[in-house]
């Protein structure tokens, strides 16, 4: 599908939604354009575990409503968020045969918004890692160097929207599962802060509130108005709200961010070395940050950040746990070994045999060390970093072999920083302003203040116009 001289996937989420509203191209056309495109690469990249081609179509044929999205496709990650009537598996043999009688409120959200699914994506077995290499559908391929990791756990997110599949593709984040994949297949992905989105009606907080509702972009001002569509209104009975915005998130995309203070840093929190391609990326990005006329210093938070992990992957092992747990009583099922991939079920073992005390003392301390951080913030706007410790790395690399404590290490290496805004709860997005010389993508992150997702809207606003990166495409592209 063509416009002039733009194709589609040239256009982002809302240019679509704009030709749409100007009558242009309707809305069937640019879902069978969508449909292709999966056709076309799926079985390269094997980014759509579940397809909702009739579905999309006939959705498409309805009217479509005033959301600022309306009649755009899109696609749904496989976990967290259910759709009626379509199989669910959360990437795991677990829940093979479930199919959800209900929507979550997140898809209704879309829904209202006006994106046409057209399918669901792939991800790691109940989304525990950071590469997309399930056991039940298979690895996910990078469209940049289809041998390497789209990232995890919105792998196939990622991939799908990176490829041009889609313009917008649904991801959540419990420890970077959004800005891993954004980085390693060159999109925007905003994790926003804890409470801003919600996990109704099934849940009201998943692992202590570290996980998080959003999606993967290619630009910034889709991820800001997709912010708008799902943090708005809070949802009833949620255990945590977050800061109420000044205005609109879509409204701070173009407005000038005054001078900011920005930390920077190129040494990672456990001391593992950054990778040169990373450094160096780091280094450019505080540079054209400093030309954009902020103030920009060396500077990193302060705490035991080898405690901190820890104890974080304590209360995630609990998580595991718990998330098994649930599910065996949701289907009323036995659980069985055999069901699960080794380092899933090696987690889900730690977890289950960790008391209820052990779990409130790993939450405490993780607490204690949050308080540490967050005076980072006192002095500094913001905390830029780049978003994985790699580039993105060959399949395999990131997959269990037979210590469980060993691989945890290796992904902790991969991803130095995501996890930290996950358990202080603080906002953070992953900007593609670097490829190497390989032509891979390395992403930059920013984490801002509890609450100011507005900051950080409005300065990757800036960046993006400084140093576009919407003229890249990558290696497998439909």
């Amino acid at each position: 599908m063509a416009n002039g001289t733009l194709d589609y996937g040239d256009l982002d989420a809302l240019a679509l939604a704009a030709l749409i509203q100007k009558k242009e191209v309707a809305a069937l056309e640019l879902v069978d354009e969508s449909i292709s495109r999966c056709e076309s690469v799926n079985g390269t990249i094997n980014a759509v575990i579940t397809e909702m081609f009739e579905h999309a179509r006939e959705r498409a044929k309805q009217p479509l409503g005033d959301g600022p999205f309306a009649g755009v496709p899109f696609l749904m990650k496989d976990f967290v968020a259910e759709v009626a009537g379509v199989p669910f598996y959360e990437g795991s043999d677990f829940l093979s045969g479930y199919i959800p009688q209900e929507d979550s409120e997140i898809y209704r959200r879309f829904c209202r918004a006006g994106l046409i699914t057209i399918g669901k994506t792939n991800l790691p077995e109940f989304a525990i890692g950071v590469t997309t290499e399930p056991r039940r559908f298979g690895a996910t391929h990078n469209p940049w160097d289809p041998n390497r990791t789209p990232g995890g756990s919105s792998g196939g997110a990622a991939a799908a929207v990176a490829a041009r599949i889609v313009p917008i593709a649904h991801g959540n984040d419990v420890g970077g599962s959004i800005r891993i994949p954004a980085s390693c297949c060159g999109l925007v992905g905003l994790k926003p802060t804890r409470g801003r989105t919600t996990l109704g009606p099934h849940y009201g907080d998943v692992i202590s509130g570290y996980f998080v509702e959003h999606a993967l972009t290619r630009s910034v001002r889709d991820a800001a108005v997709m912010l708008d569509v799902m943090a708005t209104p809070p949802a009833i009975g949620e255990p945590y709200l977050a800061p109420a915005p000044t205005r609109p998130y879509a409204e701070e995309v173009g407005r000038p961010s005054g001078r900011l203070k920005i930390g920077y840093s190129t040494v990672t929190p456990l001391g593992d070395p950054l990778d040169p391609d990373c450094e160096k990326a780091i280094r450019e990005t505080a540079k054209l940050c400093e030309s954009l006329g902020h103030e920009v210093v060396e500077a990193s938070p302060q705490y035991d950040a080898l405690e901190f992990w820890t104890r974080y992957t304590t209360v995630l092992a609990i998580g595991v746990a718990w998330a098994v747990a649930d599910w065996a009583r949701r289907l009323d099922k036995e659980l069985k070994e055999e069901y699960f991939e080794p380092f899933v079920w090696a987690f889900t073992e730690r977890g289950r045999a960790l008391s209820a005390p052990e779990y409130l003392l790993a939450l405490q301390d993780v607490q204690h060390h949050i308080r540490h951080i967050s005076e980072f913030y006192v002095d500094h706007d913001l905390w830029l970093t780049t978003t994985l410790g790699q580039p993105p790395v060959e399949l395999g690399t990131l997959v269990y072999r037979d210590d469980p404590f060993e691989l945890r290490r290796r992904m902790a290496k991969f991803s130095p920083y995501t996890y930290i805004a996950n358990a202080t709860g603080q906002p953070a997005i992953s900007l593609p302003l670097h490829w190497n010389a390989q032509g891979l993508p390395v992403g930059l992150h920013f984490t801002a203040r509890y609450g100011e997702e507005s900051t950080l809207i409005r300065l990757a606003a800036e960046l993006e116009q400084a140093q576009p990166w919407h003229s890249r495409k990558p290696q497998v592209c439909a």
